[in-house]
């Protein structure tokens, strides 16, 4: 078991059955000229999250533990694309429509794409969402059951929207998470705060909340498995 040093105790997993999940690190939401900055917000602050992500990223691949990322995105006919996700707000370009990378939030567009510091390998899971959580209208729950993940690293962006609405859901559904602090982001700081403090109240209710920090010192003393000859 490793433990982390976590609020609002310590975190402890199994490196045999834990997964790390990156959530939406897409250019839509984390480059100029996506479906955020259509929504007016500063995409910037969002960057705070990657290069930390990074780092996490690094050692669990250089451990071979899973790594599973999330993009959310819809089919280009927009089949599904409810009504109430598509007229919300007074954005200056809707879902679907042709944004400076592509169609904004559609599957195959250069905007739905994941940034090229933490863009998938070989072989790691890329689970498509037409939603703000994880595991609806997705195979994940699947994906993590046949690989016997029981306890989830989360980053990703935003913290009160996808990153919140994964968490509860995988609470839901019986997973541990730990969530990573400076792995996570939000346009709204204030927002972030009380996400990350939502996870962790009452006794760790939805999850733990740690700093990438905390997690690589705890996995450090961790052995990485030899290679294969």
């Amino acid at each position: 078991m490793i433990t982390v040093p976590a609020q609002p105790f310590p975190h402890s997993f199994d490196p045999a059955h834990v997964a790390l999940l990156c959530i939406d690190f897409q250019r839509d939401f984390v480059e100029p000229g996506g479906f955020g900055e259509s929504l007016g917000n500063d995409v910037s602050r969002l960057r705070t999250a990657v290069g930390p992500t990074r780092a996490v990223l690094a050692a669990f691949r250089e451990r071979g533990w899973p790594v599973i990322h999330t993009r959310e995105g819809h089919r280009p006919d927009l089949t599904d694309l409810f009504p109430a996700k598509r007229d919300r707000g007074n954005p200056s370009l809707r879902i679907g429509e042709e944004g400076p990378m592509g169609r904004l939030l559609v599957r195959g567009s250069k905007g739905h794409d994941i940034v090229p510091e933490l863009a998938p390998l070989p072989g790691e899971v890329v689970v498509d969402k037409p939603g703000k959580g994880s595991f609806y209208a997705t195979d994940l729950e699947t994906v993590l059951r046949a690989r016997s993940i029981t306890s989830l690293v989360v980053t990703g962006v935003t913290t009160e929207v996808c990153v919140q609405s994964t968490v509860r859901e995988a609470n839901d559904r019986g997973f541990e998470a730990l969530i990573l602090s400076d792995c996570t982001g939000s346009y709204f700081p204030e927002f972030h705060e009380s996400a990350l403090a939502m996870f962790a109240a009452q006794g760790a209710i939805v999850g733990w909340v740690a700093t990438s920090t905390d997690l690589l010192g705890a996995i450090d003393s961790s052995p990485v498995p030899a290679k294969d000859m």
